[in-house]
Formats: structure tokens, C-alpha cells, sequence
């Protein structure tokens, strides 16, 4: 039975692209034994909720599995601790613990736009020579058919994806992605009636995104898409991914698995999130740069094939907390 008795809470600011922001949770029971989760990108209030509400919720606390707390404060990041402590204290993988079967997984590689559709053929070759059978191009309006019509006639059978990543307000040139035979079309718009009347105009699968099981239901019944973009970050508890992920296994969608970048225990839960059997699409778990992480062995990609841990307990990496506290802006201790 897991017992928290001391909480530590870091910010972190990693030192690549945009340095985004990670607050990481380590949780230590009386035997020892310490659970970590991360979120990245959290909201403004996390920190001070964290501060405030944390240490009343778990320490001292009994509980028997995580499902029990029913949504810790702070979020993701807590809750994904109090899983990783469970798993390690049952000597059992997070994905496991989860429903998890696969063992390996297929990786896509992100393209963020560069403004040449040369130089985006160019990279994408670089990443097929690396192993990857599958790249996600993300586009906007003024930047979609070009590059997706160069990279479909240099490689004519490779698997395509896009991500609109809601830049999108009407159909019409997505309509015309349709025709270059797209493994998916992901996040295109920011209300679902738009895309729902955008998948009855295409072929390709539409991915929605939602930060709720009730958001992906609705979605679900208005037809707006027939793939789901799974990212852990935005719901507030494993529990209720993995409820979202039997909702729309149960419908008929496809599911791909993806999170924000971080310092690598982020991706490593949504790895264990994407061996479960519904997330049959290739996730995006090549980030972050296996230099900016403070897991070992990193999270990555090795010929566009991610491996699931299955021979360690919890989320399968050790932290380097030396390194945490050298990157840490600020924390916190709480007994």
C-alpha cells in the first residue's frame, strides 16, 4: 500500500528549441521508493495549486491503487508520479499496469514548415534513410498542398500525415490534400461541426483532439472524425486516458498517441499510453532530443521503432536527479 511522506516539486526550463517549461513531481514513500511525473506547458495555476493542495491530498495518505484518488491536484504531472509509484511498488511496467500489450511501437517524425518544399523532401529523405515509414508534415494555410504534392511524387508510397494544429476555417484546401492519399488528417479545426463536415468531404481519416472523455464522446456522435489524437498532458489523470482510449476503441476510431516535448518522462507514460491495443497509428514520441532528457535510457526513436519498456517496473527510466536539480528554476519540498 503506497504512503507518501515527502513531495518534492521542480520547474524546469530545458535548454532547447523555445525552452519550454516542465514542472516534474517526485513522490517518496516510507520504504524509499519514489514515483516521478511531468507535465509540459502547464497551465499558470499548476505550480501554486501544487504548492497549496498537494501535501493535504497525499501525504499520509493510504491508498491502494491510483484509480482510488480520483484525480490528484495539479493534474497529469501528480497523478503520473502516484502511477509510477505504484507500478515500481507492484514490480510491475506502467504499461502493464495500463492494458498495455505491444512491445514496440511505430514512430512518425514531426515536420514543422520551413518554407521550401525542397528542403521539406530533403529532410523527409533524411528521415526515411533513418528507418521512418511514416512523417507527419504540418501545415497551414498558404503551406499544405505544395509541400504534401512534393514529398507524395518523390516518395509515392510512403505514409503521409498532416497537422492543421487548428489553423484551419474552412474545408476547401484540405478537400484538396485528399487526393494525394494521406494517412490522416489531424487537428484541422478548433470546433468539431467543422470537421465533422470535412470528414463526409475526404477519404483520409480525421484526427480530433480533446482534453476529455465527455469532449470525445460528443465528438464521437457528431461524426467529427474517425481517429482520435491522444495526448495524455491534457486529461487530468491516466485513469481517464486510458477511458477515453476504450471509448474510442469501442467506436470504431484509430488512435495515435503524442505529448508535448519535455524532459522525457512525459514520454515516456504516453509510450506506455500507446502499447495499448485501440493505438493502432504511428505516435509521435521522438521528442525531445535525447540530450535535453533526464531519463536514461533516453526516450526515442531507433530506426523509426520506439521500444516499450517491459523489463522495469513504473515507467521503465531512471531519473538523473542530479541533473534535474541543475536544471531546476525553482521548488519546492513538502513533509
Amino acid at each position: 500500500m503506497p504512503r507518501v511522506r515527502e513531495i518534492e516539486v521542480f520547474r524546469l526550463f530545458l535548454p532547447y528549441g523555445r525552452r519550454p517549461e516542465s514542472i516534474l513531481v517526485k513522490l517518496t514513500d516510507y520504504g524509499g521508493m519514489a514515483g516521478w511525473g511531468e507535465v509540459v506547458h502547464p497551465a499558470p495555476k499548476t505550480w501554486t495549486t501544487l504548492e497549496g493542495s498537494l501535501g493535504q491530498a497525499l501525504l499520509g495518505v493510504d491508498w491502494e491503487h491510483p484509480d482510488e484518488l480520483g484525480g490528484v491536484p495539479g493534474g497529469s504531472a501528480a497523478d503520473m508520479a502516484c502511477w509510477d509509484l505504484w507500478t515500481r511498488l507492484s514490480g510491475v511496467p506502467l504499461a502493464h499496469a495500463l492494458g498495455g500489450s505491444r512491445t514496440s511501437l511505430i514512430a512518425t517524425v514531426r515536420l514543422a514548415p520551413d518554407g521550401s518544399a525542397e528542403g521539406t523532401v530533403a529532410r523527409v529523405n533524411r528521415h526515411v534513410g533513418a528507418g521512418y515509414g511514416h512523417v507527419t508534415i504540418d501545415v497551414r494555410p498558404g503551406w499544405d498542398v505544395e509541400p504534401v504534392r512534393a514529398v507524395r511524387a518523390a516518395y509515392p508510397v510512403l505514409s503521409i500525415a498532416v497537422d492543421g494544429n487548428g489553423a484551419y476555417t474552412d474545408t476547401a484546401q484540405l478537400e484538396a490534400l485528399d487526393a494525394y492519399g494521406l494517412a490522416g488528417i489531424e487537428r484541422p479545426f478548433t470546433d468539431l461541426y467543422t470537421s465533422a463536415d470535412l470528414q463526409e468531404r475526404v477519404s483520409a481519416p480525421v484526427a480530433v483532439e480533446v482534453g476529455s472523455v465527455a469532449a470525445l464522446d460528443h465528438a464521437i456522435s457528431l461524426h467529427a472524425g474517425r481517429s482520435l489524437l491522444l495526448r495524455p498532458s491534457l486529461f487530468g489523470s491516466l485513469t481517464a486516458v486510458r477511458q477515453a482510449h476504450d471509448l474510442a476503441l469501442l467506436a470504431g476510431w484509430d488512435i495515435t498517441c503524442a505529448d508535448g516535448r519535455g524532459a522525457g518522462l512525459a514520454r515516456a507514460a504516453t509510450v506506455a499510453v500507446a502499447s495499448l491495443p485501440g493505438c493502432t497509428l504511428p505516435s509521435d514520441v521522438t521528442e525531445p532530443p535525447r540530450s535535453a532528457q533526464i531519463v536514461a535510457p533516453p526516450v526515442g526513436a531507433s530506426g523509426g521503432v520506439v521500444a516499450v519498456p517491459l523489463t522495469q517496473p513504473g515507467l521503465g527510466h531512471t531519473v538523473d536527479e542530479d541533473r534535474v536539480r541543475r536544471l531546476a528554476r525553482d521548488s519546492f519540498l513538502l513533509r
